[in-house]
């Protein structure tokens, strides 16, 4: 079972938020419908990264990093080969 380090986007002020899911689409959803208090004032977000891990502690680790990364080089992780974005949608597009 992969799990996903994720950044949101909000499309209200550009700033971002990141975390980390077994399911970044589900978690896009909770909270573009305002279930996290953090996240429900600048809605709606929507999904500029995903990097993929096999387990919750590489998983966990990158987060913290990416928690503590100016916008810049927040910027040069989601344009960089690392951002499994487009694969991770693709998976799902013909569901």
């Amino acid at each position: 079972m992969a799990i996903y380090v994720y950044i949101l986007q909000s499309e209200r002020d550009n700033s971002y938020y990141k975390g980390y899911s077994e399911n970044p689409l589900l978690r896009l959803d909770y909270h573009n419908n305002g279930q996290s208090n953090y996240t429900s004032k600048k809605t709606p977000w929507k999904l500029v990264c995903v990097l993929g891990f096999e387990t919750k502690a590489a998983a966990l680790v990158a987060e913290k990093k990416l928690k503590k990364y100016p916008v810049k080089s927040l910027l040069a992780v989601i344009n960089s080969d690392k951002n499994i974005l487009s694969h991770y949608l693709k998976r799902f597009e013909n569901r």
